[in-house]
């Protein structure tokens, strides 16, 4: 595959650039060596993961401690990608936010004002209920949101895709969860602010700096990081370390095709 013209590389986390096995994260072969090369180009990366369970820096932190090195600042989740959007949209508004407590901390930080689910359910003057990722939720929780979404509140999340790759099978998404019995009931289609979505192409398009259609965005997941790149009109590389595996690529639309295929990303050290 031919990086002319490409100044710029989007990688997803799990299944592409490290896989979870029960004693811990790993990174894949050929992992270091490639943000490595990049960085050493001049080129600025971004890695996306559609995890919403921690604040961006604290996910970094993690991933540096397994032997991933990542700077805060290249480190993109749904929590800033909601960010951003939230402030473009909705604000001033109050956001009924699904989340864990520090993101929950995070987001105040930020200058969202944040109604905890239960407290104000319905209430008038909710912009938006977003759904991160949460452990639990309870009934009179979902029937609360849903009653502000039936209200006027836009139904955000972060992923509404079902599931992404873990070391014994696929993980589900709690959050995807929490957002359909929401959508179910309140009767709309939630808008998506992390991967695939337009809200995730602005996002990493301005925090490098470059148009999409500049970047290369590298997953193992074919509509949620090809999605994004195919969003954004940029080129993508599909990974076959995930939750892909071995499909059979041409049995998809060609609309919906990532542009090349490799068995793990250290393939495209050879492109760089």
């Amino acid at each position: 595959m031919n990086l002319d013209g490409v100044r710029g590389f989007v990688f997803d986390v799990d299944g592409t650039l490290v896989r979870r096995f029960p004693d811990g994260v790993h990174p894949l072969r050929g992992a270091v060596e490639v943000l490595e090369a990049i960085r050493a180009s001049g080129r600025p990366l971004a890695i996306f993961s559609n995890g919403s369970h921690m604040p961006p820096e604290e996910f970094a932190s993690a991933l540096r401690a397994d032997g991933l090195p990542v700077a805060d600042d290249e480190m993109v989740t749904p929590v800033r990608s909601a960010l951003s959007y939230l402030r473009r949209r909705h604000a001033g508004a109050p956001v009924l936010l699904f989340a864990q407590p520090s993101v929950r901390a995070r987001m105040a930080r930020e200058g969202i004002e944040v109604v905890a689910p239960g407290d104000g359910d319905g209430a008038a003057g909710i912009g938006a209920v977003l759904v991160l990722h949460v452990d639990d939720a309870s009934i009179p929780q979902l029937e609360g949101a849903a009653r502000a979404v039936v209200g006027g509140a836009r139904l955000l999340t972060a992923n509404y895709l079902p599931a992404y790759a873990g070391a014994n099978g696929p993980i589900f998404s709690r959050g995807a969860m929490v957002t359909a019995a929401i959508a179910k009931a309140a009767d709309v289609r939630p808008t998506v602010v992390g991967k695939p979505s337009k809200a995730a192409v602005q996002e990493v398009s301005e925090r490098l700096g470059l148009p999409s259609e500049d970047l290369l965005v590298t997953g193992d997941d074919v509509r949620m990081d090809v999605g994004l790149g195919l969003a954004g009109g940029s080129r993508t590389v599909l990974v076959r370390t995930g939750i892909t595996g071995d499909m059979d690529v041409t049995t998809l639309p060609e609309r919906r095709r990532p542009h090349a295929v490799v068995d793990g990303v250290e393939e495209l050290l050879a492109w760089l």
